[in-house]
């Protein structure tokens, strides 16, 4: 008979209401690290018609960037809007609520950050490179965010399902 500390543990030994906070801690700590992006690109386009070279964009150019400076202002909702579910729901035993809709939430806001990245780059692009640039560096950015950011995760879920045997992974919806 093997010993209970020799015995591979698979899980964590955590109550439903243990394993809630914790997934709602971890989607707080990757909200601070979309809000630090998201602030830093909104900060960048907010400057913007600040500088002489401004007037200089075109209509496509003025209006990508109008589109960014949106996607900005909706991501940053976005980040902020579980803060304001934990709000309502805050001591009215809805845990689970809470962090299903801020797991969704924050594929939202993720999404939205692909866009701003994507939108942001492109900008830059054409207005120092070129038309055909900005589209072109939009079109790579855009590939490698759905690569990494979609592809990379779904591929590496379905490679670890197979090797633990469980559908629970620990992510904020499952476990």
């Amino acid at each position: 008979m093997a010993e209970p500390d020799q015995v591979p543990r698979i899980g964590r030994n955590e109550s439903t209401e243990e394993r809630m906070d914790r997934n709602w801690m971890e989607l707080i700590q990757e909200l601070r690290v979309l809000q630090t992006g998201v602030q830093i690109l909104g900060g960048f386009l907010l400057t913007l018609p600040f500088q002489s070279r401004f007037a200089d964009l075109d209509d496509w150019q003025r209006n990508l960037y109008l589109f960014n400076v949106m996607t900005a202002a909706l991501t940053t909702v976005l980040i902020v809007l579980p803060v304001s579910v934990h709000r309502r729901l805050f001591r009215r035993g809805l845990k689970a609520v809470l962090v299903s809709s801020a797991d969704i939430i924050t594929r939202w806001a993720l999404a939205g950050v692909a866009l701003l990245i994507t939108g942001s780059a492109s900008l830059v692009f054409d207005v120092t490179a070129g038309r055909t640039a900005g589209l072109v560096a939009g079109a790579c950015i855009l590939l490698v965010v759905l690569v990494f950011v979609v592809a990379m995760p779904l591929w590496l879920q379905r490679r670890a399902i197979p090797n633990n045997g469980d559908s629970t992974n620990g992510t904020a919806t499952n476990g």
